[in-house]
């Protein structure tokens, strides 16, 4: 989708512009493995400023917000990130916004193509509650930076990535915290006024930053396995496939929608699909584009979402899968030029289970299994 966004950042010598998702910012400005570099170790800004940003106001914004999506947002103190989803009656994800509240309004970042129509459902279902919603994203521009802390109070609106840490009410298909690649790359989104953007980035630099391109955060983020509702989500995707209930997802609040399709899943199902990580054959430098068909023995098992070239670990990409591709099979992705074989990282173990399952309470009914054994798709 084209925004018809372009940065002011993109006037600097030897800037690249992305492609995709992130049309409008810079891809790399001339170093892309320097500039992976400068990221890894913590001196480094990213360019965000082509995401949207949505603000709620009034004395009901959190409780209501608490209503209507995924999160626990009712108590949820100043200057504490969070995210969000917005679920189809089918528990399908429609919307995900990062969220952090000032004390007086609640901020929403997310793909600029989703900002319109999330303001939009917004607005509609406020009903007679205290909330104004605002498309915010003409005034507001994010800035990226690898920085594991939340924002001071004085300091700019800040998001804090909790990926993947498993937040309160939070689960997990995949590795504890320790053994996650996602606890190496901290993140956070600094939200400035669009106009002063390019002299936020100045103030960095002159702190001895560097400006860096999206090659080097979407690198660091299919490193990290991090889901993005622009890449990894499609109109059938559920959150369990990508792991996502570790952090956007409360499973003991109160109703909403979507809320059956989570519970269900969870605690008697298992997800039709799941994410991995693909580390690709380098050796021809053919590098798959995201969409790219995953094929097994000749038959299309899954599709690729992202794709990135790694200082370190080379071509990698995040891909999802028909949840019954065996863990070790190699599977060969489509290239302009010819398939490349790939091997799989495990993200969602094909089992489809949780680490706190419910156990079965009783006998268990007809086409459904306990724990361990999996359940039928057809309960989705």
């Amino acid at each position: 989708m084209t925004t018809g966004y372009t940065s002011p950042l993109l006037s600097r010598h030897g800037a690249v512009p992305a492609t995709g998702p992130d049309e409008g910012v810079a891809w790399h400005y001339g170093d892309p493995t320097g500039e992976q570099r400068a990221l890894r170790t913590g001196g480094a800004v990213v360019d965000q400023s082509h995401l949207g940003v949505v603000t709620v106001t009034g004395p009901d914004r959190l409780s209501w917000l608490h209503s209507i999506t995924s999160q626990d947002l009712t108590n949820l103190a100043p200057r504490t990130s969070t995210e969000l989803l917005v679920l189809s009656p089918q528990g399908h994800v429609e919307h995900a916004a990062s969220v952090v509240d000032d004390g007086a309004t609640t901020w929403l970042v997310t793909e600029r193509s989703h900002a319109v129509d999330l303001a939009a459902w917004l607005d509609r279902m406020k009903f007679m509650l205290r909330v104004e919603i605002a498309d915010a994203t003409d005034d507001w521009a994010a800035l990226g930076e690898p920085v594991d802390a939340e924002g001071a109070e004085g300091e700019p609106v800040t998001w804090r990535d909790p990926w993947p840490r498993v937040t309160g009410g939070g689960t997990r298909y995949g590795p504890p915290e320790a053994e996650h690649p996602g606890m190496e790359r901290p993140w956070r989104l600094v939200l400035v006024p669009r106009a002063e953007l390019p002299d936020a980035v100045a103030a960095r630099e002159a702190a001895g930053w560097r400006l860096v391109g999206t090659w080097a955060s979407e690198a660091a983020r299919v490193e990290a396995w991090r889901p993005r509702l622009a890449t990894e989500i499609d109109h059938r995707s559920i959150p369990h496939e990508t792991d996502w209930l570790r952090t956007s997802v409360h499973l003991h609040k109160g109703c909403y929608r979507g809320q059956e399709t989570i519970a269900r899943v969870h605690n008697l199902g298992r997800p039709p699909r799941r994410v991995v990580m693909l580390h690709l054959d380098g050796s021809g430098h053919l590098l798959p584009a995201p969409g790219a068909e995953v094929t097994l023995d000749g038959r299309a098992v899954g599709t690729v979402t992202s794709v990135a070239r790694h200082h370190e670990l080379g071509p990698i990409a995040l891909a999802v899968l028909k949840r019954s591709v065996p863990e070790d099979a190699e599977l060969l992705v489509d290239c302009d030029g010819g398939a490349i074989s790939a091997a799989q990282e495990v993200v969602v173990p094909g089992e489809g289970v949780s680490v706190d399952r419910p156990a079965p309470r009783g006998p268990v009914g007809r086409g459904i299994t306990p724990r361990g054994e999996g359940a039928p798709t057809s309960m989705l």
